[in-house]
């Protein structure tokens, strides 16, 4: 039986403790053992993580000792897995640069917005000055955009899956060069950015880690998108691909 490992966390508007309730489900359909806590202490025991076959993060922004992300970033060398979706893995510790290495990207802006100031930190003090200078209106950082799935690369995780439309957060990453590109979306950036142009943004990749499997998707903003058939697909077929 393949063993899996969820840590979850973070800014709840996310929904870590019912997205992580999803990914286990999944899991266990698929005949894993899973672990699944609300907590990083387990990050610290090296040996457990390199017992794992696959590591699933959930876990917006916080702080990750750096400790604690060689141990990660030693298991998925070893040949561990690791993968994820949306700020529950790439808008994770910004602080932390291996772990931005080993998973590939980080989130820095919801490109189609009309309103393009991003904080860095979620704490109470920035969003009350954010709400009281800055003021948006109710659903400012989602949109309608279409997912594009890239024809011709090989990859069973794409496989017979056809383009298709969301209303969710759109992603704009920093990324790592390296990554397989598996989806995209074309963005249309506002502010400043928008003299760049329109620019075609990655939303499924994977990338190798010494001998593991990095997966990620930039869909999951909260639990429900997981209702839109070709997310969950994506998501199940990037954790199988990604486990040992």
């Amino acid at each position: 039986m393949k063993k899996a490992f969820i840590f979850y966390g973070g800014w709840d508007g996310h929904e870590p403790e019912k997205v992580s309730k999803r990914y286990q489900d999944m899991l266990e359909k698929e005949g894993f053992q899973v672990i699944r806590e609300a907590s990083m202490d387990r990050l610290a025991d090296e040996e457990f993580l390199k017992s794992q076959d696959l590591i699933v993060p959930l876990w917006t922004q916080g702080q990750m000792d750096d400790r604690y992300a060689f141990h990660v970033s030693s298991a998925v060398e070893s040949g561990v897995g690791i993968a994820g979706n949306h700020g529950g893995m790439c808008d994770s510790f910004r602080w932390n640069i291996e772990w931005q290495f080993m998973t590939g990207s980080q989130w820095v802006s919801h490109p189609g917005d009309t309103w393009y100031h991003h904080i860095s930190d979620l704490s109470k003090e920035n969003l009350d000055y954010v709400t009281k200078y800055y003021p948006s209106p109710e659903g400012a950082f989602e949109t309608d955009y279409r997912v594009n799935v890239r024809r011709g690369v090989a990859s069973p995780i794409v496989e017979g899956i056809e383009d298709f439309d969301v209303h969710s957060e759109q992603y704009y990453l920093h990324l790592d060069p390296s990554v397989n590109v598996l989806a995209t979306t074309l963005v249309h950036t506002v502010g400043p950015h928008s003299a760049n142009g329109p620019v075609q943004m990655p939303v499924v990749y994977t990338k190798l880690w010494g001998k593991g499997r990095v997966f990620y998707c930039s869909l999951g903003h909260v639990d429900k998108i997981f209702e839109i058939p070709q997310v969950a697909e994506l998501t199940r077929r990037g954790f199988l691909w990604a486990a040992r």
